[in-house]
């Protein structure tokens, strides 16, 4: 959200401010993976309402922001960026799920590319 914002606010004028992307490896939670899924949950649909009052789509996909190190980038790409983030979680956290059953399918498990 705050890159988003930046761009509705800055547009080029500045470049986006620094941004630790590598933060949540120095973090360890004791949450239970449902807490965490909650959690997820509740962020993407928070996320989501925020959009819906802050973008107009007829009027803002196209606005640019100025990346530090891509340049020039468009709303659209970095909306476009966070669905495949979010995918990307849902596909770890399917991988984790399915590494409970890794002994439980025998020999299939060479069959099943999640597993390997």
């Amino acid at each position: 959200m705050p890159r988003l914002e930046f761009i509705l606010q800055e547009g080029e004028s500045k470049p986006f401010p620094p941004f630790d992307r590598y933060s949540h490896l120095n973090e360890r939670s004791e949450r239970s993976i449902k807490e965490q899924l909650l959690e997820f949950k509740t962020i993407r649909s928070d996320n989501i309402v925020k959009l819906q009052v802050l973008i107009d789509p007829e009027s803002h996909f196209e606005l640019t922001g100025s990346h530090p190190e891509f340049g020039v980038v468009k709303l659209r790409e970095l909306l476009s960026t966070w669905v495949v983030h979010d995918l990307t979680h849902i596909a770890q956290i399917v991988r984790v799920m399915a590494k409970r059953y890794g002994e439980d399918v025998g020999p299939w498990k060479q069959f099943l590319g999640i597993l390997k």
